[in-house]
């Protein structure tokens, strides 16, 4: 009996350990991991998901869009954003390699839907005599309706429409009460919170003499508040080409519905000089503290990438930079009515403006230009297909074909845009909690996004002051980056000590694209007599090649094919990433740091053209491309 009874003891003693092991107490878990959970999965704080949208797409609501032959509405759009397949205006099936998780469409404001109605014969359009001009021009197609666009474009620009044109379509009438309703009805309509998300937005579209100060205006809100107002325009009498009314609009949107509103500007490369003023505006005001304020409160993003070009940096301002001269568009201003000279690039381009931005924060305690980076595509075929072997051009005269290639996107005396230097570009990616309208407008405002030129890798950016190697190899590297620092788009935080910064940075590739060439973090900075500098570091990169002694790597290689549009990725890595400390650190030096990731090379969007009609690819035209990501930055500042 002694012997059952210890035996029975025994077992019990067994099986108690065995299921304290199994299920733990409260108390013993709250020992092991104090204030954390087991699964470092749960109780995220942080954004733990990229979203993939485009900011900035137009339909043929749009009057350029329309006139040149794009005959798809907002249905068709937001059907293709979301992955549906669709017949584009010049007769072509359409689908999008992978659907996209948001979009905005960004309709221009002034005249938006004059030119459907014009397509339609529309009454009213139809009693004025220069209307009816325009319809038959467009009934009778080819040269005709080229020539009757053209005309429409040029009155419309000098400001010669009539002036009951312009009132049936500028705010004020309820002709356009009625398309802004049309819009929000739509958007109200797709959107699909945690599956698809539209943001209500349009394009206001300054232009002084050609030069481009476009801005597109989001919305954070439901159709309720949206539909409380009606966007702004830049004819006079119903609007202004100012930024300084735009900011006015935003102020009035947010105080009326309650709701929030951002800006994002775009295409600086095409402002001559005018889209970062440094002294003053092209009206003449001298810049003060309430533009800086006003600036800096509404527009926190710019559009570095587009189809329009690229707008990250340019081979003059940043010599030393062998990846400057990407995409670049230069020759003039948007219309080339004025050719471009260097001394208007320093107010162009994303780098030159983050710098002075820091020079003006100097001046005036804030600075205007402190923006994060996103790309978006511009496209006026209602198609967000910015994808190399997928591209539809900027508008629907510029779809597939075998004469886009050698078909101007605009040519004056004062230059030329070729079609074939039209840009497959680019892609906004939020950093954000879920697939709603208010998490990714929250990520935009707080700059937690990044630019990519059209591949979807995966890229993460945090600074601190001790981040080390075991929290980029911990595999659960957000987590340290979120506890010990800042991620892109935020400020280091202050510190007292004599460290220099530390910066985590790490790319996933696409897993559709083309592996990893190297990472690059961009520093800028103001030296004590106020002038500002900047330098290019490679902190990692593929395969085995060693930095010389200025800092620069060898290039990747190249396994592109340009008979068959193919490339290999026996090249690169499929993922890179580390820990940097900045070496020329001054702690008594303002600072931005932003990260630039670079592929390996692939074919651009001629090469896939020349491939599937069998044709010659133009003299000049290029032919193979690094795609790029571009993180907002994060600034140092010693006070």
């Amino acid at each position: 009996m002694k012997f059952i009874a210890s035996l029975f003891l025994s077992t019990m003693f067994l099986i108690t350990v065995c299921y304290s092991q199994i299920h733990p107490s409260k108390e013993s878990l709250s020992g092991l991991y104090p204030g954390k959970t087991y699964s470092p999965y749960a109780q995220r704080g942080y954004p733990t998901q990229v979203f993939w949208g485009d900011s900035h797409l137009h339909t043929a609501l749009s009057p350029d869009a329309g006139l040149f032959g794009n005959v798809l509405g907002l249905e068709e759009a937001y059907r293709f954003s979301r992955g549906e397949e669709v017949i584009s205006s010049t007769g072509l099936p359409v689908r999008l390699g992978r659907p996209l998780d948001w979009v905005v469409i960004a309709d221009h404001s002034d005249m938006m839907g004059f030119a459907t109605d014009l397509s339609r014969g529309a009454p009213n359009i139809l009693s004025d005599a220069k209307g009816k001009e325009w319809y038959e021009g467009f009934q009778k197609g080819g040269e005709e309706a080229a020539s009757a666009a053209l005309d429409l474009i040029t009155t419309f620009a000098q400001g010669k429409i009539s002036q009951k044109l312009l009132a049936d379509y500028s705010p004020g009438s309820a002709t356009y009460s009625s398309v802004w309703e049309d819009c929000i009805e739509m958007a109200e309509k797709y959107n699909d919170p945690g599956k698809f998300t539209t943001l209500i937005g349009f394009e206001w579209t300054s232009l002084n003499k050609g030069n481009n100060m476009h801005r597109n205006v989001i919305l954070r809100d439901n159709g309720n508040r949206a539909s409380q107002i009606v966007p702004m325009v830049t004819q006079a009498p119903f609007g202004s080409t100012d930024v300084l009314e735009l900011y006015k609009w935003l102020e009035n949107y947010e105080s009326k519905t309650g709701g929030s509103a951002l800006a994002i500007a775009h295409n600086g490369n095409l402002s001559n000089g005018t889209m970062f003023p440094f002294d003053a505006q092209f009206t003449g005001r001298k810049l003060d503290k309430m533009y800086v304020e006003s600036r800096h409160k509404w527009e926190p993003l710019y559009e570095v990438t587009q189809i329009k070009g690229d707008g990250e940096a340019h081979p003059f301002l940043s010599p030393e930079d062998a990846f400057a001269d990407y995409e670049t568009w230069d020759a003039g201003n948007l219309d080339l009515s004025e050719a471009k000279t260097n001394d208007m690039l320093k107010h162009e381009y994303a780098r030159e403006a983050l710098k002075m931005g820091l020079q003006l924060e100097s001046k005036f305690g804030t600075n205007p230009y402190k923006f994060g980076m996103v790309g978006s595509t511009d496209s006026h075929t209602s198609l967000s297909a910015i994808e190399e072997d997928n591209f539809f051009g900027k508008a629907a005269n510029a779809e597939p074909s075998t004469k886009r290639m050698i078909h101007p996107f605009a040519k004056t005396d004062k230059g030329a845009y070729e079609g074939y230097e039209l840009t497959a570009s680019g892609r906004a990616a939020v950093w954000a909690s879920e697939n709603t309208r208010e998490a990714i407008w929250d990520a935009m405002e707080r700059k937690e996004v990044y630019a990519t030129t059209g591949t979807r890798m995966i890229v993460r950016f945090f600074g601190g002051w001790d981040y080390t190697n075991d929290d980029i190899n911990s595999r659960q590297p957000a987590t340290r980056g979120y506890e010990k620092g800042v991620p892109m788009g935020g400020d280091l935080p202050a510190f007292s000590g004599s460290k220099s910064p530390t910066f985590m940075v790490y790319a996933l590739r696409d897993p559709l694209g083309a592996n990893l060439d190297r990472i690059q973090i961009i520093k800028g900075w103001m030296d004590k007599e106020g002038n500002t500098h900047e330098k290019v570091y490679n902190v990692a990169w593929s395969g085995d090649r060693k930095l010389n002694k200025n800092g620069e790597l060898p290039p990747v290689g190249n396994t592109v094919d340009l008979k068959s549009a193919n490339w290999t990725n026996t090249i690169g890595a499929s993922e890179l990433g580390t820990v940097w400390t900045d070496p020329d650190f001054d702690p008594d030096m303002e600072a931005f740091y932003y990260v630039r990731v670079l592929e390996i090379p692939t074919p651009r969007w001629v090469v896939y053209d020349a491939f599937r009609f069998g044709i010659d690819i133009p003299e000049g035209a290029k032919t193979i491309q690094q795609e790029r990501a571009y993180t907002s930055p994060i600034w140092y500042n010693p006070e």
